[in-house]
């Protein structure tokens, strides 16, 4: 059993229930960041070139681009989840009150990046996991902001 699979899908199961609770959010935080040690440590030996020429091989097999600047994606993904964890943790009134724009921003960011991970370059149960979940979240929140038909 590869623990990169399975660190990243169990992350992924508490993204979605860390919408709404901070530990859930921080579990997949936690279990993303062993997702990524995993990655480096099985898959790339720990060599930033190994995981830059890995994911301009993805990249060219799914969209014929050989460019492996989405690592730099998933770095800014990491620090973004993790500056977010920790803010809740740290001063969580500040949080919920930081500007609307600010937080669409970071979870516009944050879903973008799981959908390409999940979907785009993910297949079979996982992906359709993934869309569902999507789908789900798009449907809450349209529910919540009153959009929904």
């Amino acid at each position: 059993m590869d623990p990169t699979l399975w660190t990243i899908r169990a992350s992924l199961l508490f993204y979605f229930l860390g919408l709404r609770s901070r530990l859930a959010w921080t579990a997949g935080c936690l279990l993303y960041l062993a997702h990524a040690g995993a990655a480096f440590h099985f898959h790339h030996a720990w060599s930033h070139a190994a995981a830059y020429s890995a994911t301009a091989r993805q990249t060219a097999q799914t969209f014929g681009v050989d460019w492996g600047g989405g690592l730099w994606f998933n770095y800014a993904f990491t620090a973004a989840w993790c500056a977010d964890a920790l803010w809740w943790w740290i001063a969580p009134a500040s949080r919920v009150r930081r500007p609307r724009w600010l937080a669409a921003a970071v979870h516009t960011f944050l879903a973008f990046m799981w959908l390409n991970g999940a979907v785009v370059f993910a297949s079979g149960f996982v992906r359709w996991l993934a869309i569902a979940g999507a789908l789900v979240i798009a449907a809450a929140y349209l529910r919540r902001t009153g959009r929904a038909g």
